[in-house]
This record gives C-alpha cells, structure tokens and sequence, in this order.
C-alpha cells in the first residue's frame, strides 16, 4: 500500500485546470501538479486521502508525444508558464478541454460553442509584470525574477523571457546590479526584515511608455535619486515617462501600498485600445496583453449585441474599456469598479476620448448596484478571478436585463458563478474563448447569457 513519501509511477491521463494532472496507481486516481497529458513521471506522494493521492513531480521519465524544446532558459524552475514546451495548438486544445470539462460539470449546457482563438501576440506580450526580490537559493547573491516553482521563498532571476518585452530584461539586469553593489537586502517573507520586496514594470504597446514601480519596506537602504538616475540613463527601446516608489510594510507577500511618491514624471503610463486611448495608474487594472485584449472586446462587443439607445452596465469596469468601447453606439453606459484610482483614469479617460455618455463610479459592486438608479438594457461583467459575489449576483440578476455578457479569467468561478445564473432565471447561449495569456495556464471565457422567458 502507498505511503506518503513513497515514489511512484504514474501516466498523466488528463489535466484539470488550472495545472492538475490526473493519472492512476493501484486503486487510487493520482493528481500531479505541472504535468501534461501522456507524460509518464515519478511522483512524491505528499497526502493521501479518500481514494485520492495528491504527489508532487520529482522528474517525468517519458515526454508526451508533442512536447518541444523550450525556448526559456528557465521553464524548467520558473514559476510564471507551464506550456513552453508544447506547440501552442496542443495549448490551445488542453484550455478548451479545461473550460468545457468545467462547464459541464456545472451543469451548463445547450450552449452554442464557437470555439477558442488566440490572441495575434503569443510572445513578448505582457504589458504588466510583477517581479520580486530575493535569493536563488538560501545565503546566494540578490535575484530579481519569478518565484520558482514549488517554492515559497526562492526567486528565479531572470536574464530571458519570451512572454515579456526587451526593455523589461534590461530593466531588471541593471536593477540587480545596482542593488548587489550597495548590498542592499531584500525583504524575507519568513522573518519580516529587509528592505526589497517587488518592481512592477508596465508598458504601453503602442505608446512604448513605460512605468517602474519599486516597492520596498519602510526602512531604506539606498538613495532613491541614484535610482531613478541609473534607470534614465539605460538604453531602452521605450521611453520611461513615470518611476515610482511605494512603501509597503505588510506582512503578505502582494504588491499594495502604504504610501506611494512619484520619483520621475508622473504616476501613470498611457496605451491605446482600437482608436481609445487610456491613462494607466500604477495600480490600476488594465488587460495584460493589449492586442489581445482587442480581440477580446471585439468578442464582448459581439456577444452584447445592438446597442444603440441602450443602458449598459459595465461592472468591475477597471479603467473603463469596455464601458468606453461600448459607449459609441449606446444610450449610457454606467460602471462600477473597487480601486479608486482606477475609477478617477476611466472618468478621466472618457473625457481625454471626448466621450461624454459614460459614467464610473468608484465602489464594491455588492454596494454599489444598489445606488443605479438607471435599468440597464445590457450587463457586462468583467470580475476579478475569484469571480462574483453570491449576493452581488442577486442584485445583478433583479436588474432584469435582456443580455448580460460574462467575461472571464478563471474558468472554474465562471462555472460556479453561470450555475447561479441558469438557476435564477438566464440561459448561457453562447461561449467563447480568447487565449490571451499564451504559455501560461490562464484563459479569457466570454459568455452570452439571455434571460429566459
């Protein structure tokens, strides 16, 4: 009988999302993290219960029959993708198993299905990244990077990517050894001291305006000055137009702020979406991939259909683009979103577009929905990953709209969330997906709902 730690043998059947790779032992069905299907690998059993072993990857002793080479130097230890090392077609397909498998278990069906589609940039895409401070390895050199896989404290420090731009590498090679020659320390999660916790980079794909965001704790090792005179000095493809400090004396391991001052220009980047152009705070949430996310609006803008003297919601509406790209054609459109600042760029936005039939209203949606006094015709909603709060959901719901248009970034709390939906009076109609995060486990689901009559 198997026994926590024991080694077994195991063939990868199939792969849940979001990286949950399922195979058998003996009597027991197996779930090996980081793993794809037809790979054969040796597993450490970590827990064992009710029929179920969960193990984690020691080594995969036989590839899959489509896996390629990667072309990251750090696939094999990096946290941040799982698919370099297979065709994007074979990536594709697993996603679309993913959120098809989910949905079914759900009970969602009767849907017209019209497919997946991938975003036009697969590399060098990102327009955000957060990186962290730390060590390699326990007592080694300062690294800048991701988080290495299964580990809670170690950093990968990287010196390629073919998801980030070139001006990103550039930024954290020169970051690294500015701060190894003052010997400044990074921030340990385990014994809360030192000084480096994260730099957040953004860039405008078509501006090429570029936003740096150091976040430390209180206590400050250097000079902020000799900072941001050695990142003005780097030869960059982009231009820099804002550096930022923010101070965070936390204990969690996120990027959030205490206080944050503008060390270079301002406090915001900007970028286009079709003909729109958007001012992008710090910390506030704008699509990851920007040519990708046209492709994913020209899906919601579909799906939300005929518009014209219309009311649209567009809630959790981050800097307001879809509410802006929906307000050409419609009546009103009214959004909600959490982050203050990120409501303050949408109202900004509208009128930096001259749009003047957009309204954006900084709040919880679970509050804020029941200060509209508007009824809105259409409903976007665009959630956070954990998806929609059960009672914002009612109230959404009681808005009685004809169409609401589902937008996703976590398959497993859109099915959750689209059972409530189906139960409550609306039907899924339509489904599709947009693989804007290429190379990571991450995939967009746009859902037509239409209330049932």
């Amino acid at each position: 009988m198997p026994k926590k730690n024991d080694i077994i043998e195991v063939k990868i059947n199939s792969l849940d999302f979001p990286n949950k790779g399922k195979g058998e032992f003996e009597d027991y069905k197996v779930i090996v993290k980081d793993t794809l299907p037809g790979q054969t690998v040796l597993a450490k059993i970590a827990k064992k219960k009710n029929g179920v072993i969960e193990a984690r990857l020691n080594e995969v002793t036989q590839k899959a029959d489509y896996e390629i080479e990667s072309k990251c130097p750090h696939f094999e230890i990096c946290g941040g993708c799982s698919y370099q090392n297979i065709p994007i077609e074979n990536e594709n397909k697993i996603k679309e198993t993913q959120v098809l498998n989910l949905l079914e278990k759900a009970g969602i069906s009767g849907f017209e299905y019209e497919g997946l589609v991938t975003a036009p940039c697969t590399e060098g895409y990102r327009n955000k990244c957060e990186f962290s401070f730390g060590d390699t390895e326990k007592g080694g050199a300062l690294a800048l990077g991701m988080r290495k896989r299964h580990s809670y404290y170690e950093v990968v420090n990287l010196t390629d990517c073919n998801i980030i731009d070139s001006d990103y590498l550039c930024i954290i090679k020169n970051t690294v050894e500015f701060f190894r020659n003052r010997n400044v320390s990074f921030y340990h999660k385990a014994r809360h001291d030192g000084c480096l916790r994260h730099l957040v980079i953004r860039k405008g794909a078509y501006t090429g305006e570029i936003l740096i965001n150091l976040i430390t704790a209180n206590d400050l090792e250097f000079d902020l000055n000799e900072f941001k005179d050695m990142l003005l000095s780097l030869n960059l493809q982009g231009k820099i137009c804002s550096i930022l400090h923010t101070q965070n004396d936390s204990v969690a391991d996120v990027v959030k702020s205490d206080e944050t001052k503008i060390i270079y220009g301002q406090d915001y980047f900007t970028d286009k979406l079709f003909d729109l152009e958007f001012k992008i705070t710090a910390f506030s949430f704008f699509q990851t991939n920007t040519k990708g996310a046209e492709t994913l609006y020209s899906i919601v803008k579909e799906y939300a259909g005929e518009a014209s003297d219309k009311t649209v919601f567009d809630l959790y509406c981050g800097t307001g683009t879809i509410g802006q790209i929906m307000a050409e054609k419609s009546k009103k459109v009214m959004g909600i979103e959490l982050v203050e600042e990120a409501v303050k760029a949408a109202n900004e936005n509208a009128k930096r577009n001259g749009i003047t039939n957009c309204e954006f209203i900084a709040g919880d949606v679970l509050k804020k929905v029941d200060e509209l006094n508007e009824k809105p015709d259409i409903i976007i909603v665009d959630p956070p990953r954990e998806g929609i709060h059960p009672k914002a959901i009612e109230k959404i719901i009681n808005f009685g709209a004809e169409r609401i248009v589902y937008v996703s970034c976590k398959p497993s709390s859109l099915a959750r969330d689209l059972a409530v939906f189906e139960e409550k009076g609306y039907k899924a109609v339509k489904v599709k997906l947009c693989n804007q995060f290429a190379r990571t486990v991450h995939i967009e689901t746009v859902v037509l709902l239409n209330r049932k009559r």
